[in-house]
């Protein structure tokens, strides 16, 4: 409503004025200040604040008199009385003196300036005043309050008088009035009521109410009243007094007109506001103000008295100030705004505390943007040195407040818009975006959808959220400075629906801005604008400006309507005449509706009229309903608006064309909500019988008190089916009571609604927020708030005492928003009305925050029911838990709720949502395995251990079977943890907002293969060189950790084998190797045991097609015709096909070898690296290929090693030529002479290769399979790859190590029974088999001299290969085994395999930069 901007200026008083300020009041129009000290009377101006004229009593008189006390304003600000200790009051006279002024502008040469302007003198400068003393009364008894009341001076005195004196200071023949006869009584109707009947009882303070016709009091002894006329004489037999009963212990007062309130300040520190019950007259409290123990721990209860209350010019808001000092403003009906007695107010940035402001006197500016105060701390300060006099200030706060406080018209919209006295404050974030609110598709928070995780669905862009919430930022627009100067302060101002036009009613005329175009359009003729000053606010119709105008020149009351594209003339406006003056105007769809001085409201309809380049409106009168039966005094109306909301719902059934139509008129008089309904009792006219136009509209029923206390009303003409609830809504501020939303009920499919359930139902709850406006689709409520920032360790401590910047933090306003939903389905489950929960729920599940308004309900009502001390007759929580269940988040909302909430009150969750042992079944039955694992901590810490093992296992066994690395990983070191007794610190288990971690990564960065252990030339500390496969040291690394053979570990490694055992007999073999590479599973020490069993080959030929499928590898075809390879062995030929396959590093591995200097390179592979440097050119160019750039692995190669074709790897995986870089063929191979039918061979050799990925996971695969011996494997995978050079290293080892018969048998078998098929199914395997034959050959030779030997020597070899290697459970880091020596000396290894293994699971994210080490022996 009103927020505190900036620091306060500080207004010096001038040098020779020795005297403290005391007391300020500002005149009616507050334009001017009267500031007393103890002798002198000075005037100030507002705009610029400077001091214009002081009066100096002189010594022998201030003698007389008496320090100066208090002064009060004639209505028409042309005198001053002023009273004084001794009991006499001064008169001065403010005479004008004409085209006299003290201060007047200085323009630069060549600018614009304004001389030939009306009125442009006064508004400009400060005037020239002179303050003459014009007559001195004496009342002989000390004076403690003056009272201005219309033409009448009203005095108390000290000796309990009252008297009546006239301006002119006479007493004008009336004597005083003794108090002691008023008669006091509960309330009016009582016969006659009770004296005061003390002597000593005397008015202590007391403020004149026009709208009530009389007099707020406070006695000297605490008791507060009510003192009215009953007849138009002003005597004491006409006086009657009301007595306020429960207040004992009044300091001082303050009348709120508009709202009909008196704010009574007690000496507990508290506020007691009290309105007028009009039908006994009775003195009734409507709330209090006081700080809670809540929010102010230390000084709730020590604010001493309240010393002073302040209401602001536009009624809306009261400031309050304390004894001990502070400042707190709050709304009319008592929602705390500021505070200054706690944060940054009261703290100094060290933490130190500061003293209070203390106030001792203050009054409010024009419009209420500033604040003036007299700092008591400066009043009673000495002179600072010697020979510098102390100047002694002003104190200015400067504030902003919401659009809604003057022009309540533009409640129906859902933007936040701010006035300052110089600025606008917009929240529609960006005007590029604000062109379509409603289904913007740019996210100006893109983040903030990002963090909400899989709440996201995109719903939130089409709401138009994104230009309402945008950012915490404002978007600020600076009124135009000519128009300020000339008609400052800022009265109104207006946004258009769309959020694109503001337009600003100053003194006079108005003007308008674009922000699209960023420009401001101003009255071309000064005149048209000085004629012409806004009463009843203004409002936007479409692109026409509508206003309620007084004209100066004919006098007469106006009804304008401006368009805003054309130039700001009168000559392009369409003005209507007015009987009365407008005092508020609202539009609703296509009509304005005025409210008048008469007390009447009339409706116009206003239509657009296409007229040439300028298209004009007509107005015309629709309807006229005099509200003066019900209506006391037309100020009393805060707010009239128009709306669709109707307490008979049956209409939208019966007549679903009037559903939309203006049903009923809401007014806000004086915090009393009144609706004026259509009357549809009478007969009803069909719409098609009458012209629309010439159609007489309904009467209007009697009207209906809704609400109480109501500060705002908001509501829409929009409709949406599908939230109808929440559009048909209406919505009410009510201050300190928080909000009420009066909700429609909509009987269920259409069926009729039950006789005894109401229509309609209002339900209050709490925000933490001021409520600026609601954004009815996306229950969302907007607001502002106050934030401050210490800027005190700026100055240093000598000097600092004179700044404000070190006395006050910097305040700023920030934009703030609150979720409502919750509030609303808990009121409704608490009435019973659960299908109508459900109802609202469900047109409200789209919404991106809608799992978080399910959470806070069940949060807010356990924490409640939880919490209480009583038992509770009747728990809500139990329905709370039956309504979440229609949900699909269900499971989500309880475990986030209960991870959220204390372990104590995890029982009573419990009891009421179920069992978490069946919660975390139905998880895994509907296979959302993110949310078991949340489950698991409650498991743990409710269960016994046994009970989460079970549960653990069972979600780890799942967590396998779909590939949730991730989780797997979390689910061993829970394992552990329960195994290890360190249930007390539960690992961290994945929520579903959590990102996914690196896939693994972790693992292979700190990753070295050893194959060998003739490792001793390479250069010391170069590579890390080990004799084991180092393990991770990421969340799976605390699994090889000392305690290696404990049963635990043990447990968890037979689940992972028995999955490994799984995954190879069916065949899995791209599940095998990532759950390898993801878990860190040593898979080679693994395959050693199980080479014989689950690691055995039963059937080739299923084999060899299930890895064609699961590697999307192409089975070979037959060329069409028979061509005649130049390079005759197969060997060779496959590395042309092979090279040509993998793009622009194919040959990465070789060229690395030709860098480091090995002399002896084999002479087969020299024509590759020939083309090296091409090669590398290529990279950079065929980089924007389907997959990302990799990091680069540099193997390190010993003198005298060879580099075997058969497992060398390409170490990037980018664009491949088969992926349309065909180019390359021609530039890298541009050195070699191919023929026409050699190219054909290479292109047929591409098309029979599977995809990059797949090929270096196949030699990753067959890397492992070598090392663990599993020698069937490699045979396939050579055979899938269709590269001899593999089935010769198999056959190479076979012949140079003890190789087990049966395998050897194996093997044979399985290639016969691939020859067998190839013949038949698959021809295209049929020239590689014959390649093969010779070497076939010779292992049917080696299987029956085996044969032969082992009748002689039945030595099992694998068993003696178990025992000779540590045993796998002992030692969990196997890189050689001694059942697989590594006879060949060009068999290298690559580690970018199992990073490729990974990729398949992480294609989408990038990868991560890693430094991975390697070493070649």
């Amino acid at each position: 409503m009103y927020f505190l901007s900036g620091w306060p200026k500080r207004l010096l008083c001038p040098a020779e004025a020795r005297e403290p300020p005391l007391r300020i009041q500002a005149d009616p129009q507050r334009t001017l200040f009267a500031v007393l000290s103890r002798s002198q009377l000075g005037i100030w101006y507002n705009r610029p604040s400077v001091l214009i004229v002081s009066y100096k009593e002189s010594s022998k008189a201030a003698l007389q008199f008496g320090p100066y006390d208090q002064a009060e304003w004639r209505p028409d600000s042309t005198m001053i009385a002023v009273s004084t200790e001794n009991g006499y009051i001064m008169f001065f006279h403010l005479p004008l003196a004409r085209d006299k002024y003290l201060y007047e502008p200085v323009y630069p040469k060549g600018s614009p300036h304004m001389k030939g302007t009306p009125h442009y003198k006064e508004e400009q400068c400060a005037p020239s005043l002179n303050l003459e003393k014009k007559q001195v009364l004496d009342l002989q008894a000390s004076i403690t309050s003056l009272q201005s009341m219309l033409e009448d001076l009203l005095v108390a005195t000290i000796d309990g008088f009252l008297h009546l004196i006239h301006w002119d200071g006479m007493m004008n023949g009336r004597k005083a009035i003794n108090l002691c006869t008023v008669p006091f009584s509960v309330d009016l109707h009582s016969s006659r009521g009770s004296y005061l009947g003390f002597e000593d009882v005397h008015i202590k303070d007391m403020e004149y109410c026009a709208t009530l016709d009389g007099f707020a009091v406070v006695f000297n002894d605490g008791r507060v009243g009510f003192i009215t006329p009953m007849s138009s004489g002003f005597t004491a037999e006409q006086l009657h007094g009301v007595w306020a009963q429960d207040v004992l212990d009044g300091t001082c007062v303050a009348v709120n007109n508009k709202y009909r309130l008196m704010a009574f300040g007690c000496t507990n520190g508290s506020v007691q506001v009290y309105t007028i019950d009009h039908s006994t007259g009775a003195m009734q409290l409507s709330h209090k103000l006081e700080l809670t123990p809540k929010q102010y721990p230390d000084i709730w209860n020590k604010t001493g008295a309240v010393k002073l209350i302040r209401w602001s010019p536009d009624s809306c808001v009261v400031m309050v100030t304390w004894e001990c000092g502070g400042l707190s403003l709050w709304s009319v009906f008592g929602a705390q705004l500021i505070c200054t007695l706690g944060g940054d107010f009261a703290n100094r940035s060290d933490g130190t505390k500061k003293d209070p402001l203390k106030i001792s006197s203050m009054s409010w500016g024009a419009e209420g943007y500033h604040l003036w105060v007299i700092d008591a701390n400066s009043s009673g300060m000495e002179r600072v040195g010697k020979n510098e006099s102390q100047h002694f200030g002003i104190l200015q706060f400067q504030f902003i407040k919401s659009a809604l406080t003057v022009n309540p018209c533009i409640s129906n919209q859902e933007q936040v818009l701010l006035q300052g006295e110089d600025r606008l404050y917009l929240n529609c974030g960006d005007a590029i975006q604000a062109q379509n609110p409603r289904n913007s598709a740019t996210h100006s928070e893109h983040k903030a959808v990002r963090e909400r995780g899989h709440f996201s669905d995109g719903s939130l862009d089409s709401q138009g959220l994104s230009t309402l919430l945008g950012h915490r930022h404002w978007h600020v627009v600076q009124i135009h400075n000519t128009y300020l100067e000339i008609n400052w302060p800022i009265r109104f101002s207006a946004i258009d629906k769309m959020g694109q036009n503001v337009a600003v009613v100053g003194k006079f005329g108005f003007a308008h801005y674009s922000l699209l175009s960023k420009k401001w359009k101003l009255f071309g003729n000064i005149t048209q604008e000085q004629n012409m000053t806004v009463t009843g606010g203004l409002a936007w119709w479409n692109d026409f400006v509508v206003i309620a105008c007084y004209n100066l020149s004919d006098r007469q009351e106006e009804l304008r309507v401006y368009l805003r594209t054309a130039n700001l003339d009168n000559a392009f406006a369409h003005i209507t005449k007015v009987q009365a003056e407008t005092l508020l105007l609202s539009v609703f769809r296509d009509i304005v509706i005025l409210f008048r001085a008469d007390c009447s409201i009339c409706l116009y309809s206003i239509k657009r009229k296409p007229n040439g380049p300028n298209p004009t409106t007509s107005i015309q009168v629709l309807q006229e309903v005099s509200m003066s039966r019900y209506i006391p005094h037309p100020f009393l109306v805060v707010s009239v608006t128009l709306t669709s909301v109707r307490t008979e719902t049956g209409i939208s059934l019966k007549m679903p064309q009037q559903a939309c139509e203006a049903e009923s008129i809401m007014l806000n008089l004086a915090g009393q909500l009144i609706m004026v309904q259509r009357d549809r009792s009478g007969p009803q006219i069909r719409e098609k019988e009458s012209n629309p136009n010439q159609r007489k509209l309904l009467p209007f029923c009697a009207p209906v008190v809704l609400a109480q206390s109501v500060e705002n009303v908001w509501t829409t003409c929009r409709s949406n089916k599908q939230k109808r609830h929440l559009l048909e809504a209406l919505w009410l501020s009510c201050g300190g009571s928080g909000m009420k939303v009066w909700l429609p009920l909509f009987p269920r499919d259409h069926r009729k609604p039950h006789s005894f359930l109401s229509r309609r139902i209002m339900l209050p709850f709490h925000i933490n927020i001021y409520p600026l406006a609601v954004l009815f689709e996306d229950a969302l409520v907007l607001g502002a708030v106050n934030d401050t920032v210490l800027y005190d360790c700026l100055y240093t401590h000598s000097s600092a005492a004179e700044h404000v910047e070190v006395l006050f933090p910097f305040c700023i306003v920030e934009r703030t928003s609150q979720i409502y939903l919750h509030h609303i389905l808990r009121q409704l489950l608490v009435r019973n009305l659960g299908e109508q929960a459900l109802l609202l729920a469900h047109s409200c599940a789209t919404l991106p925050y809608f799992p978080h308004v399910l959470e806070l309900m069940l949060h807010e009502v356990l924490e409640e029911e939880a919490t209480s001390r009583d038992p509770i007759p009747d728990p809500l929580l139990p329905t709370v838990a039956k309504f979440i269940t229609e949900f699909p988040l269900f499971l989500q909302t309880v475990v986030h709720c209960a991870r959220k909430t204390e372990y104590a009150l995890w029982n009573y969750l419990f009891a009421a949502v179920g069992n978490p042992k069946d919660l975390f079944e139905e998880c895994l039955m509907a296979q959302d395995l993110d949310t078991a694992a949340s489950y698991l901590i409650i498991l743990q810490n409710m269960e016994v251990p046994a009970v989460s093992r079970q549960h653990a296992t069972l979600l780890f066994n799942t967590a396998l079977e779909q590939g949730k690395w991730d989780l797997c990983r979390h689910m061993i070191r829970f394992l552990k943890a329960i195994g290890s007794g360190e249930s007390e610190t539960p690992p961290p288990t994945p929520t579903t907002q959590e990102p996914s971690s690196s896939g693994g990564f972790e693992f292979f960065r700190n990753r070295s293969i050893s194959l060998s252990q003739s490792g001793e030339s390479l250069p010391p500390g170069k590579f890390n060189l080990q004799k084991t496969l180092s393990m991770p040291s990421g969340p799976s690394g605390k699994r090889w950790s000392k305690d290696s053979d404990c049963a635990e570990n043990m447990y968890i490694d037979m689940m992972l084998w028995r999955h490994a055992r799984r995954l190879l007999e069916e065949i899995r073999l791209k599940d095998l190797g990532c759950f390898a590479a993801q878990l860190g599973f040593e898979l080679i020490g693994w395959l050693c045991k199980e080479r014989t069993r689950a690691a055995r080959v039963e059937d080739f030929v299923t084999a060899l097609k299930k890895l064609h499928n699961d590697f999307l590898w192409p089975f070979p075809i037959i060329p069409v015709c028979s061509i005649n390879s130049p390079l005759k062995n197969g060997k060779y030929r496959t590395v042309i096909g092979e090279q040509l396959l993998k793009s622009q590093s194919a040959d990465s591995f070789l060229n690395m070898e030709v860098d480091s200097g090995i002399p002896n390179v084999p002479r087969s592979h020299s024509w590759l690296g020939a083309i090296s440097s091409s090669q590398r050119e290529m990279d950079a160019a065929s980089s924007h290929g389907p997959h990302m750039q990799e990091a680069f692995l540099s193997p390190l190669l010993n003198k005298g090693d060879e580099c075997s074709i058969g497992s060398a790897t390409d170490l990037t995986e980018t664009s491949s030529i088969v992926d349309g870089d065909w180019t390359m063929v021609d530039e890298n191979f541009s050195t070699l002479s191919l023929t026409q039918s050699e190219l054909e061979h290479i292109s047929l050799e591409l098309a029979s290769k599977g995809p990059h990925k797949s090929q270096v996971q196949l030699r990753y695969l067959l890397h492992i399979f070598m090392e663990a011996g599993c020698l069937d494997w490699c045979v396939i995978i050579g055979l899938i790859l269709r590269e001899s050079s593999i089935i010769s290293q198999v056959f190479s080892l076979i012949q140079s190590s003890e190789v087990d018969g049966e395998m050897l048998q194996n093997i044979k078998m399985g290639l016969q029974a691939v020859d067998r098929w190839a013949s038949t199914d698959c021809l295209g395997y049929k020239p590689f088999l014959t390649v093969l034959k010779p070497q076939l050959q010779k292992l049917s030779e080696i299987a029956e001299e085996q044969v032969q030997q082992e009748a002689f020597q039945p030595a099992n070899l694998s068993r003696a290969a178990e025992q000779a290697s540590p045993r796998a459970e002992e030692n969990r880091s196997l890189a050689g085994h001694s059942a697989s020596p590594q006879t060949d000396p060009g068999s290298s290894t690559m580690t970018r395999h199992d990073e490729d293994m990974i990729g398949e699971e992480e294609e989408e994210d990038p990868l991560p930069e890693g430094s991975y080490d390697c070493t070649v022996s």
